[in-house]
């Protein structure tokens, strides 16, 4: 099953749209040294990567919840003026009309989480927010960044049940660690056609697999359930920006993946098509 094309590196225009923000935004954003400008390539545009993108996306979910660009520069210098800056925000959040209660709502969820976590959205939150402090690590919020930007919170909601098996289970940590590193290593010095993509692509599938077997065991699948069930309630919860199609958003957010690693990703595609249909694996999990 082939993947749309998958940028490495996009343009602004691209970069604004999934972030759901415009061109004229990401070039303030520099000005003010919010956002570090990408160099120029030869064709003299800037193009923007992948950690490029997680910064951006960060930016826009703090500005979407009110929060001004003096103290999203402070939050990301790690001072500890922010939480000041963010009571200030509440009260002035407190005394407008209803329009603005979205955002009320997302402050809130933030200062109560005391982490990124609260700017992603209640499903999301309510979900890890029992979670012990260092489980969830900042590239798993990366992830679900990415996710409800394209899935929507809900999928971003089902996609949590692996971080939260992930985190009690050991061993399935370790596994997953190791395929991350493994898959990182899938660079533009191996073939597509390298035999250990095929062996990789198993691993991981039989990984998914246990995965799932976990969070059935472990009662998530029944929340699941409430929440797919539950649907409907959210489907009107969107985010900043104007929702895209799935195959739009992926064809705008880079990975810098090589030819072998795109073929991997088919493969363990294919892989779980072919266990589903055969009725072996939890489709969830792919």
């Amino acid at each position: 099953m082939p993947l749309p094309a998958i940028p490495r590196r996009v343009k602004i225009g691209d970069a604004a749209a999934f972030a759901g923000t415009t061109p004229r935004a990401i070039r303030h954003y520099h000005a003010i040294g919010l956002l570090a400008e990408p160099e120029r390539g030869s064709d003299d545009r800037r193009r923007y990567g992948y950690d490029d993108m997680i910064r951006l996306l960060w930016i826009r979910r703090m500005a979407d919840a009110g929060i001004s660009l003096d103290d999203i520069q402070t939050a990301f210098q790690g001072t500890t003026g922010i939480e000041q800056s963010l009571a200030r925000l509440e009260e002035s959040l407190a005394s407008k009309a209803a329009a603005i209660e979205a955002q009320r709502a997302a402050v809130n969820r933030l200062r109560e989480v005391g982490s990124p976590l609260g700017l992603l959205s209640p499903l999301v939150t309510g979900r890890l927010r029992d979670l012990p402090p260092g489980a969830l690590r900042s590239t798993d919020l990366d992830t679900l960044l990415v996710t409800e930007r394209i899935f929507g919170p809900l999928g971003a909601a089902i996609q949590a049940d692996r971080f939260i098996v992930l985190a009690s289970h050991s061993e399935l940590r370790a596994e997953e660690d190791r395929l991350t590193e493994a898959e990182a290593a899938l660079d533009d010095t191996m073939s597509p056609d390298d035999p250990r993509i095929e062996d990789l692509a198993a691993q991981r599938c039989d990984h998914e697999t246990a995965l799932a077997a976990a969070i059935e065991r472990s009662g998530l699948d029944e929340a699941l359930n409430v929440l797919l069930d539950r649907e409907d309630e959210h489907a009107d919860e969107e985010e900043g920006g104007a929702r895209m199609s799935v195959m739009e958003a992926i064809g705008k957010m880079p990975y810098d993946f090589s030819p072998a690693r795109v073929r991997y990703e088919e493969r363990v595609i294919e892989l779980f098509h072919s266990a589903d249909q055969d009725g072996d694996t939890d489709p969830r999990t792919c």
